[in-house]
């Protein structure tokens, strides 16, 4: 036993920078911490008890054998995802718990906006929002097409969570594949019995911008619980304000602009 204490001292030593750098936090004498490591002389009580406190063990772990005390040591340094995951969700779950219903809401939507990357375009997206374990959650999918034929050149796809909160719709997405872009809009409530459109304004900006955020009013058009997703996907793209792929409306609902006298993007209530 007694021959244990001096490799269990220095098992416990080797997390430090050094044995120097352990003594003086210790505040121990080099020379007599080294007769401790050296096995010719055990420490007084009080000793034992100031290194048993500094290095998170018991008296009794201290006279272990060595390969039990580095087990046990091993699982005591391990950090522990746990914790650090909970952390930034406890935020998130202090909102989820703030949140209204939004059992109105679930279901599919076509999300129109112009276009931050193309400029003069509109986003016409294919979006829903669905209902997990009483928690609301978005998805959202933008097609780029070929201007000639048609045929589908890209797409991006975002995932994210929506809460009700303030008499507002928050709804928070990323860009899933990539992990390259996160979006924030806020939108108005629809207090009408009949779901029809939401409107408000999002925070963002795609890579191709670079570095530079930006923000646009958006319009999201209810399509119902339940839609042929082919045949939504097949109506999603990027088009000119005035292509009949649009709402004859959604031009003029989503433009941009200051007026004078204000400062900052604004969407009137519908």
């Amino acid at each position: 036993m007694d021959d244990d204490f001096p490799r269990n001292l220095a098992l416990l030593c080797s997390y430090h920078a050094s044995i120097a750098d352990a003594c003086r936090r210790l505040g121990m004498n080099r020379q007599q911490f080294n007769k401790y490591l050296s096995g010719h002389t055990r420490p007084s009580r009080r000793n034992m008890r100031r290194m048993c406190d500094f290095f998170g063990v018991t008296e009794a772990e201290m006279l272990m054998e060595p390969a039990q005390l580095e087990q046990i040591v091993a699982l005591r340094r391990r950090p522990d995802p746990v914790p650090q995951i909970r952390r930034p969700l406890m935020y998130v779950e202090a909102l989820y718990r703030r949140s209204q219903s939004l059992e109105k809401y679930v279901g599919f939507y076509y999300r129109y906006f112009y276009s931050f990357g193309n400029k003069g375009m509109i986003t016409k997206s294919l979006a829903a929002i669905k209902r997990i374990d009483d928690q609301y959650y978005w998805k959202n999918i933008e097609i780029n097409r070929h201007k000639d034929t048609e045929k589908t050149i890209g797409f991006s796809k975002y995932t994210g969570t929506v809460l009700y909160l303030a008499d507002r719709i928050h709804i928070v997405e990323y860009e899933s594949l990539n992990f390259t872009s996160i979006t924030q809009m806020t939108l108005y409530p629809s207090h009408q019995h009949r779901l029809f459109r939401l409107m408000g304004v999002q925070t963002g900006g795609p890579t191709r911008r670079g570095r530079k955020p930006g923000a646009s009013k958006v319009a999201l058009d209810y399509l119902g619980k339940e839609v042929d997703l082919r045949k939504a996907l097949a109506g999603a793209g990027l088009f000119l304000p005035d292509s009949k792929a649009l709402p004859a409306d959604i031009a003029g609902l989503v433009a941009n602009s200051v007026p004078p006298g204000a400062f900052v993007l604004e969407v009137d209530e519908p």
